[in-house]
């Protein structure tokens, strides 16, 4: 090979190493289209990213209940504590999608969870009262974190994360209206 022939092939490396870093910022964001401020939306993102953590912790809690409770009310709180962990998984699932819609990436890992979120695990349960007791718990905090989520939404003109937590508040304060009465004889 002469050297005219290996400047050539130099000079293509270096054609092809600027033409992939100039693709590389050119990497194509969900944001670019959807006309919302990126330092508006990452405060929306972390609040999603929060309630991803509680989400699964409450999820696990959930199946917890389903698996452990005894006595009083047993069928009734069987297949009511499913029908929440499964509305449960399908949030999570919501959540984690709506923080990639909005260029975030959605946190997998338990350890991370369990570190920023407020609902905390619980040891086994088998009084259905005390596990009701513990989902309105749990219930009050995630519905004050939606709450709060909503009003940063509106902020940063996100009206799909509000109308997603509009959604989930509606059925969250039918839950807990549901809950409350079941547990009403133990006040």
């Amino acid at each position: 090979m002469c050297g005219y022939e290996k400047n050539t092939i130099f000079a293509s490396e270096i054609t092809i190493r600027v033409f992939i870093n100039k693709e590389r910022k050119r990497i194509m964001k969900s944001l670019d289209y959807l006309n919302l401020d990126a330092n508006k939306v990452a405060d929306v993102v972390k609040g999603l990213s929060r309630l991803l953590a509680d989400f699964q912790v409450y999820y696990a809690n959930l199946r917890g209940f389903h698996w452990n409770i005894k006595g009083d009310g047993f069928f009734t709180l069987h297949a009511k504590f499913e029908e929440l962990y499964n509305d449960a998984a399908n949030k999570v699932d919501e959540i984690a999608e709506r923080i990639l819609q909005l260029d975030g990436t959605p946190e997998h890992r338990y350890s991370k969870y369990l570190s920023v979120s407020t609902v905390k695990e619980t040891d086994v349960i088998h009084s259905g009262h005390k596990a009701v007791a513990h989902i309105l718990d749990t219930l009050k905090e995630i519905i004050r974190q939606e709450r709060a989520l909503i009003q940063t939404a509106s902020e940063a003109n996100d009206e799909v994360t509000v109308a997603l937590l509009d959604d989930y508040l509606k059925g969250q304060e039918k839950t807990v209206w549901m809950l409350v009465a079941f547990n009403s004889d133990r006040a």
